[in-house]
């Protein structure tokens, strides 16, 4: 299993930046951020000053979408980047969320999601591609490489992940959910004549631990629980085009029931007010809390599940010490008991 490290672009971006050094120091492989430009700093310009500081570690977007990013600026973007510093980035790719709702935007379509997919992928690998008529390709890319990996979690979302896309995302650490995604992704992609093993899956929720007190717990539940609100606006949108009597799992739709409102102005931010409608066992469930030993083992569950990566957020007030220890204890153990499963 691969891990990466998932952070909001807050001021200053120098932070940001040593957040990606430490962690390509401690072991993890991907180093995504939010892409949403109104929200916090444009993710691009970031990326080229994390790639320069760093050797090794991958980094992209999670996730960008086709509204507010033409398909085409994003492949030579992507292109550029990968001439510059080597095949080191990664793009996660959706309908678009933040990005374009705290402007009063919708989301894409599914089939505009589909073509950017496609766009960006073969532009960004330095071949041709069909648009409106006309082939276009960079003539100035060569060697290029770059994997586009789906956020999904309505059922037809979740079929165009298995049918174009590089990678599975699923924000939402729920061990019985990923099971049930997972497994609808790779289906998707055997029916469409895929390979299922060739997609990579990508599970991505908070992490924190914790000391093992009840005090500890509590307060990682309460720096976490803007996660389920998050997950929530997508829930939302699920609930209302299929209703809650279908295939989804009940643990992803119920617990919005509760929910009032959504501020996207707090998005994604500890300590929001409007969150309370997440219950703590949903906050548990969703993200990954607790000692050390507490994560390795929902890792392990993961991983059974099918993730190929688990992509941890940081957005709370520990994220130094939880690199430290995920670094120092978690990753190792997680890699040694795959090696000794070999």
């Amino acid at each position: 299993m691969d891990f990466g490290v998932v952070v909001q672009i807050n001021p200053p971006a120098t932070r940001v930046v040593s957040l990606a050094r430490l962690a390509e120091d401690h072991g993890f492989d991907y180093f995504w951020t939010y892409d949403s430009h109104v929200l916090w700093l444009e993710p691009y310009v970031v990326h080229s000053q994390i790639l320069s500081q760093t050797a090794q570690i991958k980094v992209g977007p999670m996730v960008t979408n086709p509204a507010t990013r033409d398909a085409t600026v994003t492949a030579s973007t992507f292109a550029t980047l990968n001439s510059m510093f080597g095949n080191r980035t990664i793009c996660g790719i959706g309908r678009g969320d933040s990005a374009v709702r705290v402007t009063n935007g919708k989301p894409t379509t599914l089939k505009q999601m589909r073509e950017a997919t496609h766009v960006i992928r073969e532009l960004a690998n330095s071949r041709s591609v069909e648009i409106e008529g006309s082939t276009i390709r960079f003539p100035w890319s060569r060697n290029s490489q770059l994997d586009v990996w789906v956020a999904a979690y309505g059922p037809l979302a979740l079929k165009a992940a298995g049918e174009v896309g590089d990678g599975f995302i699923l924000q939402c650490a729920d061990v019985d959910i990923a099971t049930w995604m997972i497994s609808t992704v790779r289906k998707a992609a055997a029916d469409a004549g895929r390979d299922p093993d060739s997609l990579s899956f990508c599970v991505a929720g908070p992490m924190y631990v914790t000391d093992g007190t009840d005090a500890s717990y509590r307060h990682a539940l309460d720096q976490c629980r803007w996660f389920g609100g998050m997950v929530g606006n997508h829930v939302a949108d699920i609930v209302a085009k299929y209703g809650t009597d279908g295939d989804i799992p009940k643990a992803l739709t119920d617990y919005i029931a509760g929910r009032t409102g959504y501020d996207y102005n707090s998005h994604g931010r500890a300590g929001n007010d409007h969150v309370d409608f997440v219950p703590d066992e949903i906050v548990d469930r969703f993200c990954l809390i607790g000692t050390p030993e507490q994560h390795i083992a929902k890792l392990e569950q993961l991983k059974a599940a099918g993730a190929t990566q688990f992509a941890g957020y940081l957005d709370h007030d520990n994220k130094e010490e939880t690199l430290r220890l995920y670094g120092e204890s978690i990753i190792p153990a997680v890699r040694d008991q795959v090696v000794a499963k070999i």
